[in-house]
């Protein structure tokens, strides 16, 4: 029989699997080798297309590849987070981040009133 798992022990799990499908996904898209903008440029033949077309193209596969750092970053945030014993606790008041929002965003930095201060800021 196996002992209950505590609430950090779950969300590690979960930051895991989600850093591991994350890394399965860039690995995929990207063929393994290469970038997303050569894939997309081997991908849309010069002569059908609009160079303007081709430039969005690889502006989008830019704006993904970004997005997708900043997500890997945020995981790797929160699981350096778990280690020192903070994970939960919101960056800005210290307070207990509510576990409702740590369940729907694992990698949640602030208590939802000083996330909607910081993004009142921005």
């Amino acid at each position: 029989m196996s002992t209950p798992s505590s609430p950090q022990d779950v969300y590690q799990a979960q930051l895991i699997r989600s850093r591991t499908e994350l890394l399965e996904r860039i690995a995929y898209e990207r063929g393994g080798v290469v970038s997303r903008a050569d894939m997309a440029a081997d991908h849309f033949d010069n002569s059908f297309q609009s160079r303007a077309q081709i430039r969005t193209e690889r502006q989008t596969e830019f704006a993904m590849n970004e997005h997708e750092t900043a997500e890997l970053v945020d995981i790797e945030a929160a699981l350096v987070r778990l280690e020192a014993g903070t994970y939960g606790l919101c960056i800005d008041c210290g307070v207990t981040i509510a576990p409702e929002r740590l369940s729907a965003y694992p990698t949640a930095q602030r208590c939802m009133d000083c996330q909607s201060l910081a993004e009142k800021h921005r």
